[in-house]
C-alpha cells in the first residue's frame, strides 16, 4: 500500500503538469491566432473597401495568407516554443500546408454566404451584405479554420512534446551523444 500512493502522487503531478502545459500551450496558441485575426480583419477591411471591392474572397485571402506568416513566427517562437520533432524547412512547409487546408476551410463559409445564398447587392442590402460578409467569414470561417490549424499544429507541424525544451537541456548539460 506504502508503494502505490509515492506513485500515484507522482503519475497524478504528472497529469496535472501535462494538463497545465497544454492549458498554457491553447491560451498562447489562441492569444497568437487572435493578433492574426486583428491582422486579418484590418487588412481584409482595408482591400476590401479600397483596391478590392469586387473581390471581397480574395481580400479574405489576402488578408489570412498575410497573417499566417505572423501567425508561423509567433507560433513556433512562442505558442509551441517546447514542442518540434521536424527541421526547420519541413516544419515550415508542413505549417504552411495545414494553413492552405485552414485558409480553404474559412472561406467555404464567405463563399456560400456570398454565391450559394446570393447575401449580397443587389439581392440584400449592402448592410445585410457585410454582416453576413462579417459572420460568415470573420466569425464562423475563422472557427473552424482556426480549430482545425490546433489539431494540425499539434498533429503534424509540432508533433513531439518537449522536443525543444529535450535539446535545450542535453546543450545545457554538454551531453551531445
Amino acid at each position: 500500500m506504502l508503494r502505490t500512493a509515492p506513485s500515484s502522487f507522482v503519475d497524478g503531478a504528472a497529469v496535472v503538469g501535462a494538463r497545465a502545459g497544454k492549458r498554457r500551450e491553447l491560451l498562447r496558441f489562441a492569444t497568437v491566432g487572435l493578433a492574426a485575426f486583428g491582422l486579418t480583419l484590418g487588412v481584409n477591411y482595408g482591400l476590401k473597401l479600397t483596391v478590392l471591392q469586387e473581390k471581397p474572397v480574395t481580400a479574405l485571402a489576402i488578408a489570412t495568407v498575410m497573417a499566417t506568416a505572423f501567425a508561423y513566427l509567433l507560433s513556433r517562437r512562442w505558442s509551441f516554443h517546447t514542442r518540434g520533432g521536424r527541421r526547420r524547412f519541413p516544419e515550415a512547409a508542413l505549417f504552411f500546408a495545414v494553413n492552405a487546408i485552414a485558409v480553404t476551410i474559412n472561406l467555404c463559409p464567405p463563399l456560400i454566404s456570398r454565391y450559394v445564398l446570393r447575401l449580397e447587392v443587389p439581392e440584400v442590402s449592402f448592410v445585410a451584405q457585410e454582416i453576413a460578409d462579417f459572420v460568415s467569414g470573420m466569425l464562423l470561417g475563422t472557427a473552424a479554420g482556426s480549430a482545425f490549424r490546433w489539431w494540425g499544429y499539434r498533429r503534424w507541424v509540432f508533433p513531439v512534446a518537449d522536443a525543444r525544451q529535450a535539446v535545450r537541456e542535453v546543450v545545457v548539460s554538454g551531453d551531445s551523444g
